[in-house]
Order: C-alpha cells, then structure tokens, then sequence
C-alpha cells in the first residue's frame, strides 16, 4: 500500500498545487489559461500521437481492449440514463448529460499521468487506445441524447454537424486518429521524430495536473452534493468493476486490464461540464461531480492501484 500512495501521492500534490495556486491567485486567469492551451493543444497531443502512430493504438490490441472498456462505460451510461429517466423523473436532456457524469473520466488531464507514474511508457500504448475513442464515442452520443431531448423533431443534419464540429475541434481525437492512420498506412515515424514529440509530451503531466487542480477553484459542492455523491460511487466504483469484469471475460492481458481498469477509476472529466454548461442543463450538478469525484479519487484510486497490482 505505500508502495501506490508514493506512485499516486506526486500527482495528487501536483493538483493540490495547483488548487492553492488558483485560490491564492498565485497566477493569473490568462496564465493558467496559457498553460493548460500548452498542454492540451501541443503536449498531449504528440505523445498521444507518437504512441499510436509507433504501433500502440487501436489496432495493437485486436479492438479487445475497445470493446471491453467501451462495452462497460455504454453498459453503465443506459443504466444511469434509464435511472435518472424513470426512478427521478428527470428529462432526457437532463437525463443523458446526468449519465454522462456518470460513465465519461478525466482520463487525459488525470488518466494518462497516474498510468505513466503508475506503468511507466508500456502503458501509454494501451491507454492511448481509450482516450481518443472516450471523447469521439461518449461526447457525442450524449450530444444526441441532449438535442433529442431539448430540440424534439432537431434535423438529423444538425446534430451531424455539431457533432462532426466538436470532433475535427478536439486535438486529442485528431492525435489519436491521425496516428492510427499513420500507423496503418506508414512505417514507425523516425527516431528524430519520435524523440522530439516524446519531449514536447514529457511537459504533459505536470502542466495538466497543475492545471486540473486551478480548475476545481470554480467549482462547488452545496446545492447538489446528493446528486454529486450518487455520480462519484457510479464512477469511482462501479465503472471500474463492471470494466474489470468485462475486461477478464475479454480475456485482457495483465497490463491491458489494468490501465483500462485504472482509466475507468478516474474522477469525471471537466468535459462533461462543459457539455452541461453548453445546454445550460446541470451546470452545477456537473461541476459539483467534477470537485467531489476528484477529492474522493484520492481514497478510491489508491485502492483500485493496490488491487490491480497484485
């Protein structure tokens, strides 16, 4: 066990430096904003990029590793919408971007430091192999789900082109697919290449993880902490399980089935507010799951850490 809290303690110190730093205005907006456009736009892109494009992406693992993730993450996403829907009488616009909540992880920001920190360089290859199809897969069904909900009768067109938009926008998904492309259809990039792009990503962890920490300054937990709590067991807990069981019944190998279960242990993912704050439905509740998700993660992650690595 003190063996996980020193693999996790760096980068939950990291997002607490970064919290202190954003609650003290040790920065400014426009310098944080600056970091984390750094980070996000040029660092976690090459290495996402560079993993795939040398033979780490999607089709690595046989699409083994994809479905069983994805096959968890869908599974409990209806769960949650049909919950929220039905039990809570809520509509389905609310209802889609509640479950979204539940079932979409900060897996860039939080998921790929913790299993570099925690599997070294192996399991980027792995990891790079869900975090592009996250945003491609979940951002947009849920954009679906919350037009459908909101928009009765919304042309097929116009949710095709928003969610066409939001793809060709997002330079994690275009890392990931160009590099899957890459490597489909050309030899390993070059050893100058590779080496420059694994040093532009070296600066992405530490950027990302400060970053994720000045985040949470803006959210708050008061009005929607029941909610927040019932998102935080459905992915902190339950997620992780139900990918850890499809992960074994897939017949995953050692490495694959723990980075895919670690990434199903992250907190929710800043995204899933955005979405909310986008349709101006759950704002708060999104937010409130962000902040509480992430705290908790400290406890639920170290024990999902100290599982898998027996």
């Amino acid at each position: 066990m003190l063996g996980v809290l020193g693999l996790v303690a760096p980068v939950f110190l990291l997002i607490a430096l970064g919290y202190v730093s954003g609650v003290r205005r040790m920065l400014s907006d426009e310098a944080m904003r600056g970091i984390n456009d750094f980070a996000f736009w040029l660092c976690a892109p090459a290495l996402l990029f560079v993993s795939a494009a040398s033979g780490g992406g999607l089709a690595a693992h046989g699409a083994r590793l994809e479905v069983a993730f994805f096959s968890g993450v869908l599974a409990v996403y209806a769960v949650c919408l049909v919950l929220c829907r039905v039990v809570a009488r809520r509509g389905l616009a609310e209802s889609g971007l509640f479950a979204l909540n539940c079932a979409f992880g900060n897996t860039l920001m939080m998921g790929l430091p913790v299993v570099l920190a925690s599997f070294g360089p192996a399991g980027v290859a792995p990891a790079t192999a869900v975090i592009g199809l996250y945003s491609l897969i979940m951002l947009p069904l849920t954009t679906i789900v919350a037009e459908a909900g909101l928009n009765a009768g919304a042309h097929p067109l116009r949710v095709l082109r928003t969610t066409a938009r939001s793809v060709v926008r997002n330079p994690v998904v275009m890392a990931v697919l160009l590099g899957n492309l890459w490597a489909l259809l050309l030899p390993p990039p070059p050893a100058p290449m590779q080496s420059f792009l694994h040093l532009l990503g070296g600066g992405m962890s530490p950027m990302l993880l400060f970053c994720l920490g000045g985040s949470l300054r803006d959210f708050q937990i008061r009005r929607d902490w029941g909610d927040a709590v019932a998102i935080s067991v459905a992915k902190l807990a339950v997620l992780p399980a139900v990918v850890f069981a499809v992960g074994r019944w897939a017949g995953l190998g050692s490495l694959e089935l723990s980075v895919v279960v670690v990434m199903a242990a992250m907190p929710t993912g800043a995204n899933a507010f955005l979405l909310s704050r986008r349709y101006a439905v759950g704002m708060e509740r999104a937010g409130a799951a962000v902040l509480l998700g992430t705290i908790a993660s400290v406890v639920t992650l170290t024990a999902v850490l100290g599982i898998v690595a027996r």
